[in-house]
C-alpha cells in the first residue's frame, strides 16, 4: 500500500528499485534455526514478496528435504521473482574421498531441482585462490550464479560464540582485510561473479559492540563497489548500522524474521533512535 497513492502512497518514504534489483539486494534465510514449509513460505512472499529478492538455504539444510517438498519451495520462490541460493555446503562437498566428481554430481543436481545461486565458502577449509576461482568457474559452466563467500575469521561458522572465535583468533584465525578485498576484486573480475557475500563472523558477529571491524567493512567497501558486495547482517543492530552508514541501498543478508524491521528502515518509514527519520533516498 505504501507505492498506492489511494492507500497510503502519499506518506513520504524511500521507493525501491523494481527487480531484479542492483542495489538495496535483500537475500533472506530460509529454513534453519526454524523448519519452513511451503505455507509458511508462502505467507512470507505473499506479505512481503516485494521486498524480498534471494532465499538462501543455509549450509546443507535442503539436502534434509523431501526432493518434492524442495521443489515446492523453490517454485514458490521463483513465482515471486525471488532467486534461491545455497548455503555453503560445497566445503562438505569438497572433502569427499574424489571431490572432481563429487563436485560436477552436486552443481547438476542443485541446476535440476531449480537453484539459481551456488555459495562457494571456505570458512573451514585452506583454499588456494586460485583452486577457489576454478570452483566458481565450476558453478558457471554448470548454468547456476557463483556467490563466493569470504570472511575474515577461518575456521568460525554455525553461529560460533565469542569465545570460540577469540580462542581462533589468539590462534591466528582472523585474515588480514587486504586478503579479502584482494579475493573479492578477483572474484569479480577475473570470473566475472555477480555478487560476494561477507560472512559477519569476526566482523560484526558475537563480538562485543565496541570490537566490530568497521576497518574491514571500509577497507572492503573502499576496494570494492558497493553493489558487488552483500553483507551479512542478521541482527537488527547490525543491519541498522549498515544502513545508516552506507544508505538504503546497501546489499543485506537477514533471517527471514527481520524481513519487516529491515523494509520498514530501508523506506525510511521506521527505526532506532539514530534512524528513525533519518534515511533517505534522492533519485
Amino acid at each position: 500500500m505504501l507505492e498506492d497513492k489511494d492507500a497510503f502512497g502519499f506518506i513520504r518514504h524511500n521507493a525501491r528499485p523494481p527487480k531484479p534489483r542492483k542495489v538495496g539486494v535483500t537475500e533472506i534465510r530460509g529454513p534453519y534455526y526454524s523448519a519452513m514449509g511451503k505455507r509458511y513460505l508462502e505467507d512470507v512472499l505473499e506479505t512481503m514478496g516485494h521486498h524480498v529478492d534471494g532465499l538462501k538455504f543455509a549450509g546443507g539444510s535442503f539436502s534434509l528435504f523431501p526432493e518434492d517438498k524442495l521443489r515446492e519451495l523453490i517454485d514458490l520462490a521463483h513465482e515471486h521473482g525471488v532467486y534461491v541460493s545455497t548455503g555453503g555446503w560445497i566445503e562438505h562437498v569438497l572433502t569427499q574421498s574424489d571431490a572432481s566428481t563429487a563436485v560436477p554430481r552436486y552443481l547438476a543436481k542443485c541446476k535440476s531441482l531449480g537453484f539459481d545461486v551456488v555459495e562457494v565458502s571456505s570458512g573451514f577449509l585452506s583454499l588456494p585462490p586460485d583452486d577457489w576461482l576454478r570452483l566458481v568457474e565450476a558453478v558457471h559452466a554448470a548454468g547456476l550464479t557463483a556467490k563466493p563467500e569470504i570472511g575474515v575469521q577461518f575456521g568460525a561458522g554455525g553461529d560460533t560464540d565469542a569465545a570460540g572465535l577469540e580462542a581462533l583468533s589468539g590462534a591466528g584465525g582472523t585474515a588480514d582485510p587486504g586478503k579479502v578485498v584482494e579475493l573479492a576484486r578477483r572474484f569479480i573480475q577475473e570470473a566475472g561473479v555477480e555478487r560476494v557475500m561477507i560472512e559477519s563472523e569476526g566482523i560484526t558477529e558475537n563480538v562485543a559492540r565496541g570490537a566490530w571491524r568497521t576497518d574491514v567493512i571500509r577497507a572492503i567497501l573502499g576496494g570494492v563497489p558497493k553493489e558487488k558486495v552483500m553483507f551479512e547482517a542478521a541482527d537488527p543492530k547490525v543491519f541498522n548500522w549498515y544502513v545508516r552508514e552506507f544508505g538504503a541501498d546497501v546489499n543485506l543478508f537477514v533471517d527471514h524474521s527481520q524481513i519487516v524491521q529491515l523494509s520498514c528502515l530501508r523506506e525510511g518509514i521506521w527505526g532506532m533512535g539514530d534512524t528513525f527519520g533519518k534515511i533517505v533516498t534522492y533519485r
